[in-house]
C-alpha cells in the first residue's frame, strides 16, 4: 500500500472537519472509500461533486479504481468553486 496525503479544500474541508489526512491505499477509489468510512455524512455527498488532482495532475473522467497512488503522493479534493 502507498502512503500519502489527502488535502481537502473548501466544502470538502468543512465536511471532513480537517484540512488534510493520510491515505494508505493503492488507488484513488480505495483512498476515497476509506475517507467516506472515516467521515460518513456530508463528506460522502460532497465527494460526489468533487474533482481530484493526483500529484498535481487532474483525474478527469478516468475511473477512480484505475488511478494508482504513489508513495508520498498527494490527492487534492476540489469541490466546485463559485467565482467570476
Amino acid at each position: 500500500m502507498a502512503k500519502g496525503t489527502i488535502r481537502y479544500w473548501a466544502a470538502a474541508k468543512s465536511a471532513a472537519g480537517l484540512a488534510e489526512e493520510p491515505y494508505d491505499a493503492e488507488t484513488l477509489a480505495e483512498a476515497l472509500d476509506a475517507a467516506r468510512g472515516r467521515h460518513p455524512g456530508e463528506l460522502v455527498r460532497v465527494l460526489q461533486r468533487c474533482s481530484f488532482l493526483i500529484d498535481g495532475d487532474p483525474v478527469g473522467t478516468r475511473g477512480h479504481e484505475t488511478v494508482r497512488l504513489a508513495e508520498g503522493g498527494t490527492v487534492e479534493v476540489l469541490p466546485p468553486f463559485a467565482g467570476g
